[in-house]
């Protein structure tokens, strides 16, 4: 029960974060949603980072990376957003868009989550 509580705390936490990046960086009349993008790839660098220091000499406790891993980071990041987003691109004809927020998404996501794990390993 500790455990799912962490967890819905953690993931609380993010999404609470996550609404005020949207809020404050999304602009759907303009183009690409900085928001939701800056949300997953902060939270792709801090997943990195989180993951890469509990598997470094097992620093972070269970309970610590289920509250900050999957809570947190599961709350701030979203892949539903992003899909829909792209949808919303799609629907409109807006192939460029589409086209970058999908690959910068995805690029430099996975990026940042190696990014994260080496700045661990190495610093």
């Amino acid at each position: 029960m500790k455990q799912l509580a962490l967890v819905f705390l953690g993931g609380g936490l993010g999404s609470t974060l996550r609404y005020g990046f949207s809020k404050y960086l999304n602009n759907y009349e303009n183009g690409i949603p900085y928001g939701t993008f800056a949300a997953n790839i902060l939270g792709s660098l801090l997943i990195g980072i989180i993951l890469g220091l509990a598997l470094k000499n097992e620093t972070l406790s269970q309970n610590t990376v289920l509250f900050l891993a999957t809570g947190f980071c599961g709350g701030f990041t979203t892949f539903s957003t992003f899909a829909y987003e792209n949808h919303v691109f799609l629907k409109s004809g807006d192939f460029m868009s589409f086209a970058f927020y999908t690959l910068a998404s995805f690029v430099v996501g996975f990026a940042m989550v190696f990014l994260g794990i080496w700045l661990v390993k190495y610093i």
